[in-house]
């Protein structure tokens, strides 16, 4: 009778196997960042509103004195910038964390690629809205000199510009997407496919500087939505 016995001798007997260690729970301030941009968005909306002089009754048919009513506007017109830039980079870091959380889920899906993607070239679209300040302003606040008409065109450009979040709507139809698949919750699909596509209706249409208002408005209910629930992702990266 044959006995045969295996033994096993490790390089180091006394070092054992790290245990290993638990995941950690994904962070939510790319979600928070949604909700600072959806504030700021809705803050530039309401400065560009105060900018109202280009589209006064007294200046129907004529540009004069375009230039001089302005500068009553140069604070509103220097916190728009600020708003608008700070709005536009937060956008970016919500895009950012947005793919990230729809890649993890949908790794062989556009979706996630699409939705990123409308919410940076919105970005773009409200840093360009923003372009032409300093120009403006501040030769308005030193006396120097602006003619009627470029101060009518920049007027008009702070007026519509910032309010383009038309691409916005591809990030809101990309999560409804993404909702017929289990990946989202159907409520924030739905908020989705109503807030988001209305957005891109909007930006088709002529009334496309109202995109900003319902673009505004998704981000800042996704923003909350991913922020404080979103509990199917976070339970499942445990």
């Amino acid at each position: 009778m044959t006995t045969s016995v295996t033994t096993t001798n490790p390089v180091r007997s006394d070092v054992q196997d790290p245990a290993p260690s638990p995941r950690r729970q994904p962070s939510r301030s790319w979600a928070v960042a949604g909700i600072a941009s959806a504030v700021a968005g809705l803050a530039t909306i309401v400065l560009s509103s105060s900018v109202d002089v280009v589209y006064r009754e007294q200046f129907a048919g004529s540009t004069s004195g375009i230039a001089s009513a302005l500068v009553d506007k140069a604070p509103a017109m220097f916190a728009l910038h600020s708003v608008t830039v700070l709005g536009a980079i937060l956008m970016i870091v919500f895009g950012a964390g947005l793919h990230r959380r729809l890649r993890d889920a949908m790794p062989d899906s556009l979706v996630p690629l699409v939705a990123a993607a409308g919410l940076v070239g919105t970005a773009v679209v409200s840093i360009l809205g923003s372009a032409l300040d300093t120009e403006y302003m501040v030769p308005l606040l030193q006396g120097g000199i602006v003619d009627d008409a470029t101060a009518a065109m920049y007027n008009h450009w702070i007026g519509t510009v910032p309010w383009l979040w038309t691409l916005t709507g591809l990030a809101g139809l990309g999560l409804f997407v993404a909702s017929r698949r289990g990946v989202v919750t159907r409520w924030l699909g739905l908020v989705g496919l109503i807030l988001g596509g209305l957005t891109v209706i909007l930006g088709i249409s002529p009334l496309e500087y109202m995109s900003g208002v319902t673009g505004a408005l998704w981000l800042l209910v996704t923003g909350i939505a991913l922020t404080f629930g979103d509990r199917v992702y976070r339970t499942a990266s445990r």
